[in-house]
């Protein structure tokens, strides 16, 4: 029998701590969080201030689902390197998924930002955190400064992507900065959406059935009874579900957060009142015929209301946001880690471009059949957009290329019905229209049956690669001496003139990380820049030299600079000058 190698290395007993942390990394991206998790630890174990090996133990964490575990190694790994933006970066992904500390993690992510502009991802960072708070404008806008440093960034590209679809959270009515739990308001919004199924359920199968029993059997009496014995049973539904709401004080957020929400919630209190209303009306023994439209437009709302939101909230969705940009956006991730999540969004968009194409053609054919027939030529260009983004998406979906060629197929032949005066042309058309419809329901049923995502738009998905694992700054012995015995150190930062240089003294902690003691005149320009370099040269070895790029922070009395960047070299001899 074999052995599993990675077994076989966790015997290995002369390996560093660093050694240790490039074999949890490389578990990490083979997918084994769990064995990455153990390579991690021994790394902690062998050097305790590795803030490297406390990230990498944070974002193993993080992989098995434990978010509550994953905070405090993130959180260490900032203590000991105040200064890496890749310790910030890793804390502000972690930060945002637990409940009541999303503003923590925006500001760790500005920060990871304002030490490293030259990185795209705490760009991306800050647009998943703007993005996850339903702020699609300031989402866009880091995303895209993410691939103005980097084009290729397959996150930034397919979160861009749902930025410009003006995408919904899973969670729409919880706002991450609340400090209640997500559960706790997912529990209430159930309710609320429980009571508001319910109620609009009963008083629209009670209002017809009173309608039946008063019309057809003379049971006018007794169907009234009924609907008010309906009336005192909704009492202690809507008491049940009320208990189950324990966040009332964050219910009117939660319904401005969420305005399907919400317009659910207003339509069952609507349609009780109506309900009531048409009742009352109904009881009166002389009501005038003038009267007459407005008891059928009571029992209209109750019995219509519902199937009429749902119509509106599928047009609404169908026309929110820009698709074809969004299409584009999403073919530009390219193959790699995103490309499933990219997949995924590029099929659900091309349905929203369906739907748009469909909500056009029906209404243009309905007035072209009851107004002017050849104004139906003009249902030629409408599927145009649609067959644009279907073609570049190349998107491999036998439901969806069926759809498409019925769409197309009723545009062409309403266009031809109406130009012709053909009886025919019409009856395909609009049979293609329905046949359309037909195909979209067996995929979402489909879809629904299997479990799997619907051609919906809450099949959506953000990509969430993991941040926060690049490698720290390694010191090596010769540079550990450079700054040990250097006569001299140079601090060189940016001040409101230009840059400026002052003498400071120097060590390097057992962690890699310079300890400065410098004037009191760059603290406050340290403050405003944190970007600095370090110089010294060996006195033992003359002509080598060592500068160190990172960040500075003040601590005390001195200065704690975070290592970027490692330069080393030699100055030249006599018979290189000039």
């Amino acid at each position: 029998m074999g052995t599993d190698p990675n077994t076989r290395n966790d015997h290995i007993p002369d390996r560093s701590s660093r050694e240790w942390c490039e074999e949890a990394l490389n578990r990490l991206n083979a997918g084994r969080p769990e064995s990455a998790l153990d390579a991690a630890r021994r790394a902690a174990d062998l050097d305790p201030t590795a803030e490297w090996a406390h990230r990498l133990i944070s974002l193993a964490h993080e992989r098995l689902g434990r978010d509550a575990d994953a905070a405090r190694p993130a959180e260490r790994a900032v203590e000991l390197a105040r200064g890496s933006w890749a310790a910030r970066l890793r804390l502000a992904a972690i930060l945002r998924r637990l409940p009541g500390r999303w503003r923590e993690a925006a500001a760790q992510a500005e920060l990871a930002g304002k030490f490293a502009p030259e990185e795209a991802d705490p760009q991306v960072m800050l647009g998943d955190l703007a993005l996850s708070s339903g702020d699609h404008a300031r989402a866009g806008q880091a995303y895209r400064a993410a691939l103005a440093i980097d084009p290729g960034h397959p996150q930034a590209h397919v979160n861009l992507g749902l930025s410009l679809l003006h995408w919904d959270h899973p969670r729409p009515h919880h706002d991450p900065a609340w400090p209640v739990d997500p559960r706790e308001t997912g529990r209430a919004r159930r309710a609320l959406e429980v009571w508001s199924r319910q109620v609009r359920l009963l008083v629209a199968v009670a209002t017809v059935a009173v309608a039946v029993c008063a019309l057809l059997f003379d049971w006018g009496a007794q169907a009234r009874l009924g609907g008010f014995a309906v009336l005192v049973l909704l009492v202690p539904l809507t008491v049940r579900q009320a208990r189950r709401v324990g966040v009332w004080p964050y219910v009117p957020a939660m319904l401005s957060r969420d305005p399907w929400l919400g317009a659910a919630v207003v339509s069952a209190a609507l349609a009780v009142a109506a309900f009531a209303a048409w009742l009352l009306l109904s009881a009166v023994p002389a009501v005038p015929a003038a009267f007459d439209p407005v008891w059928a437009g009571l029992a209209g709302i109750v019995v219509l209301g519902w199937p009429a939101l749902a119509a509106v909230r599928a047009l609404a969705e169908a026309w929110r946001g820009r698709p074809l940009r969004a299409l584009a956006e999403t073919a530009r991730a390219g193959p790699g880690s995103a490309e499933r999540t990219a997949r995924r969004n590029t099929g659900v968009t091309l349905w929203i471009l369906l739907g748009r194409t469909w909500s056009v053609l029906v209404p243009l054919a309905g007035v072209a059949l009851a107004v002017e027939p050849r104004a139906a030529v003009a249902a030629v260009a409408v599927p145009y957009p649609m067959l644009r983004g279907y073609l570049r998406a190349r998107h491999r979906d036998r439901w969806l290329f069926t759809a498409t060629c019925l769409v197309v197929l009723a545009a062409a032949a309403c266009a031809a019905g109406g130009l012709l005066g053909s009886a025919w042309g019409w009856r395909i058309g609009l049979g293609a229209l329905g046949a359309a419809t037909v195909v979209f329901v067996a995929c979402a049923a489909r879809a629904w049956w299997r479990g799997a995502p619907g051609p919906w738009r809450s099949s959506l998905i953000m990509c969430d690669l993991p941040m926060g694992a690049a490698p720290s700054v390694a010191m090596t012995p010769e540079v550990r001496q450079a700054f040990s015995y250097a006569r001299s150190v140079v601090l060189s930062y940016g001040g409101p003139l230009g840059p400026r240089v002052v003498g400071a003294a120097a060590s390097v902690t057992s962690s890699g990380e310079l300890r400065l003691i410098a004037g009191t005149e760059a603290w406050e320009a340290i403050e405003a820049d944190p970007r600095v370099a370090v110089f010294a040269a060996d006195p033992l070895q003359r002509r080598f030299w060592v500068e160190v790029r990172g960040i500075a922070q003040a601590d005390s009395d001195i200065l704690r600079v975070t290592p970027k960047e490692l330069l080393v070299g030699e100055f030249p001899g006599r018979h290189q000058r000039r």
